[in-house]
């Protein structure tokens, strides 16, 4: 690793992040301006499509579109596809930081996939994390209220979609980025472009045209800036940037559709970013313990090839 490439890492992560909830200020104000929900989902991944295939094909040529996985890397990109759009559904009914915060669970339920998916084990700190989590959940979810909103279980099934995603990126880490985001934006396009076409609905101004366009660029450049940070900074550095995104979503929240947070929804969303930084220690302590482990077997057969030199001689 370069030096001072955690501090670029960070603020990679953090323009993503920043991306992520600009994405999502954008669905919510085409969504609100008449569009249709299938409509929105099809410009953001074809948008995001053609930005990949201009900035790859030129280099690597057809080679973007060979799999080494297909079948894992159509289930990959039904996962993102369900993601998304049970997102959109969730952002057109419930403020931004509502469903911000329940996306938070996303790392607490992908821990608790990778153990029948991945074969994983959960440490009792990542299963009391798991538990954190949840909470934090029903307290976001709240339906015991009377103001329950059924959109939320929209919002729920979008965090369970992103953690398969999640799952089937980790199988298929052997698979060049590349290759990735083409099959990921272009499977979404392709599902969605015939129901967008019988929904289709005319844009009222040049505004919603240009952030029709905009959406697309910016879930192509926050995917990439995602990929460009973990090149270069490592994993438990950046994992707790993504908890910045409740602050930027809670900023365009209020500037844009004058929306402040609930006392429930801050509590609840302070909660499930408990359960994340248990998360989180829980892996540091697992990559320490095993880089100890790892220097401790170098000095063994360090001190092994010693001694045997000096009985040789």
């Amino acid at each position: 690793m370069k030096k001072g490439g955690n501090l670029t890492g960070l603020l990679l992560m953090t323009g993503a992040v920043m991306l992520f909830a600009v994405q999502d200020t954008t669905a919510k104000f085409l969504l609100g301006s008449g569009l249709a929900l299938m409509q929105v989902a099809f410009v953001r991944y074809l948008g995001h499509l053609v930005m990949t295939l201009v900035a790859v094909l030129p280099k690597q040529g057809v080679s973007t579109l060979r799999s080494i996985n297909p079948r894992l890397q159509i289930l990959r990109s039904l996962a993102l596809l369900g993601s998304t759009a049970f997102n959109f559904v969730g952002l057109s009914h419930l403020p931004l930081t509502t469903v911000t915060a329940v996306m938070f669970a996303g790392p607490v339920l992908t821990t608790l996939l990778a153990v029948p998916m991945l074969g994983e084990r959960v440490s009792p700190l990542q299963f009391l994390a798991i538990i954190v989590g949840f909470i934090g959940v029903l307290i976001v979810v709240a339906p015991w209220q009377a103001d329950f909103h059924p959109a939320i279980l929209f919002s729920l099934t979008a965090c369970i979609c992103t953690s398969f995603y999640f799952i089937f990126s980790r199988k298929l880490a052997a698979e060049s980025t590349a290759v990735q985001q083409v099959w990921s934006s272009g499977i979404a396009a392709l599902c969605l472009a015939p129901f967008a076409m019988m929904h289709w609905e005319q844009p009222q101004s040049w505004l919603i045209v240009g952030l029709m366009c905009l959406i697309g660029v910016v879930g192509g450049m926050s995917h990439s800036l995602v990929t460009l940070a973990h090149r270069i900074a490592d994993a438990s550095v950046l994992a707790p940037v993504v908890y910045l995104q409740l602050l930027f979503a809670s900023v365009a929240g209020y500037l844009v559709f004058g929306q402040v947070p609930g006392a429930s929804t801050l509590l609840g969303a302070l909660v499930i970013i408990a359960g994340g930084v248990l998360l989180w220690l829980s892996g540091r302590r697992n990559r320490i313990a095993a880089i100890r482990a790892s220097a401790i077997a170098v000095s063994s057969k360090q001190s092994q090839s010693e001694q045997g030199k000096k009985e040789e001689r």
